[in-house]
C-alpha cells in the first residue's frame, strides 16, 4: 500500500466528513441549538485521519510510537475542554458525553474517557456501544491491560441487546484468549467473522487468530487426554508457552527532579526481527520506581503477537509526563536492551536519558 494511496483515502474521508458535519453545524446556528457538540465532531473528523494516517507512515521507523502533531492535539484539546464545561451546565446531555468520551480517546486519554463514559452509562445504561467503550477504557487503564471481570459483564450485557456487536464479539473473544478459554475465544471469532468484509485486513487478522485459538484449545484437549490416559512420552502434547520476562526498572538520580508521582511508568518488549507493534507493555505510575514488571504473553496488545511467537526481542523503559502512549518531547527513557524469550536472567533496565 503506498503513501499516495493512504493521503488521497485521508483527503477523502476529509472531504467526506466535511460534507456531512457542516450543514449539521449550519443548521445549529439557525435553530439556536448549541454548537459545541458539532465543532467538537467536525474537529475530530477533520483531525483524526491524518493522526492516523501519521501513525501508519510512522510503522518500521526506530521510534514506532509517534508523537501526536501539538497543534492539532491543542485544537482538539481546547475543543474538547469547551465541550466539558458545556457538559457541567447540562449533564443530562448523552450525546455531549459520547463525543467526549471519542474525543479523550483521540486525545489517547483513557482514563478521562472513562469518567465520560461512566456519565454517559448513568443516562444510557443499555447503550451497547458505551459499554463496548467502557471496557476498551478500562483495559487501556489497566497496568496488565487485561479485560477484568467487570467488562467483561459489560461486554455480555451488550451482546444480549446486540448479539451482532462486531468490536463487542471481538474484545470477549481477547478477553477469553487472555483467560486461556481458547475454544471460548474461537466461539466468539466464529460468529464474529461472518460480520466481517470478506477479504479484508481485518477479517484476514481475525482468521489468523481464530486459528491460534483453535490450535491451542486442540493442545489443551490433547493434555487433557493425555493426562486421563498416560501414553508414551513420543506422543505427549506439546504444552504452551510460559514466556516470561523479569524485569527491574530503576531511574537515574539525576532525573530524580523531573519525575513526578503521578507520571506513567511503560515498560515494554518488541520483536528485534519483526513488527514494531509492541509484544508486551506494562503500565504503572512513576511513583512506583525502582519497579519489578514480569511481561508475557498475557499482556499483548492482540493473541497474534505475543513474546512466545518471536525468539529475540528489545526491553525498553519510558516515563511519560502526559499519560500517553506516544512518546513526547520532554520523556525520560531507558536504553533498549535485547534478550532471547527463553531467558530467565533477569533484564535491568535504567531511564536515563531525555527525549
Amino acid at each position: 500500500m503506498t503513501t499516495r494511496f493512504l493521503v488521497i483515502a485521508a483527503i477523502m474521508v476529509v472531504a467526506t466528513l466535511a460534507c456531512v458535519l457542516v450543514p449539521m453545524l449550519r443548521s445549529a446556528r439557525r435553530e439556536g441549538r448549541p454548537r459545541g457538540p458539532f465543532v467538537l465532531a467536525l474537529i475530530l473528523a477533520l483531525v483524526t485521519p491524518p493522526l492516523v494516517l501519521g501513525a501508519y507512515l510512522a510503522i518500521g521507523t526506530p521510534r514506532a510510537l509517534q508523537a501526536v502533531p501539538a497543534e492539532n492535539q491543542a485544537t482538539l484539546l481546547d475543543a474538547t475542554q469547551q465541550l466539558q464545561a458545556s457538559l457541567q451546565r447540562k449533564p443530562n446531555d448523552a450525546q455531549g458525553w459520547a463525543l467526549l468520551a471519542q474525543a479523550y480517546s483521540a486525545l489517547n486519554q483513557p482514563q478521562q474517557a472513562l469518567g465520560a463514559l461512566n456519565h454517559l452509562l448513568k443516562l444510557k445504561p443499555d447503550d451497547p456501544d458505551a459499554m463496548v467503550a467502557w471496557a476498551e477504557a478500562t483495559a487501556e487503564t489497566s497496568p496488565s491491560h487485561r479485560i477484568d471481570d467487570a467488562s467483561r459483564t459489560k461486554l455480555q450485557h451488550a451482546l444480549q441487546i446486540e448479539p451482532t456487536h462486531q468490536r463487542a464479539l471481538w474484545l470477549l473473544g481477547i478477553s477469553d484468549f487472555q483467560r486461556g478459554d481458547y475454544a471460548d475465544a474461537a466461539k466468539q471469532w466464529k460468529v464474529l467473522l461472518p460480520l466481517l468484509e470478506p477479504g479484508s485486513r481485518v477479517a484476514d487478522t481475525v482468521k489468523q487468530e481464530l486459528a491460534e485459538a483453535e490450535a491451542r484449545a486442540g493442545d489443551d484437549t490433547q493434555t487433557t487426554l493425555a493426562a486421563a490416559d498416560p501414553a508414551p512420552a513420543s506422543s505427549a502434547s506439546a504444552t504452551t508457552s510460559s514466556v516470561a520476562l523479569n524485569v527491574t526498572v530503576k531511574l537515574d538520580p539525576r532525573l530524580a527532579a523531573r519525575v513526578r508521582p503521578a507520571d506513567t511508568l511503560f515498560v515494554f518488549a518488541r520483536a528485534v526481527d519483526g513488527p514494531p507493534m509492541p509484544l508486551a507493555v506494562a503500565r504503572l505510575k512513576a511513583s512506583a520506581l525502582p519497579a519489578k514488571v514480569t511481561l508475557t504473553d498475557a499482556m499483548a496488545m492482540t493473541p497474534a503477537m505475543t513474546l512466545s511467537k518471536f525468539p529475540k526481542v528489545s526491553v525498553a523503559a519510558r516515563i511519560s509526563k502526559s499519560g500517553n502512549a506516544m512518546p513526547q518531547a520532554g520523556d525520560l527513557e531507558s536504553a533498549r536492551v535485547e534478550v532471547t524469550t527463553d531467558s530467565r536472567a533477569p533484564v535491568a533496565l535504567t531511564i536515563d536519558k531525555v527525549d
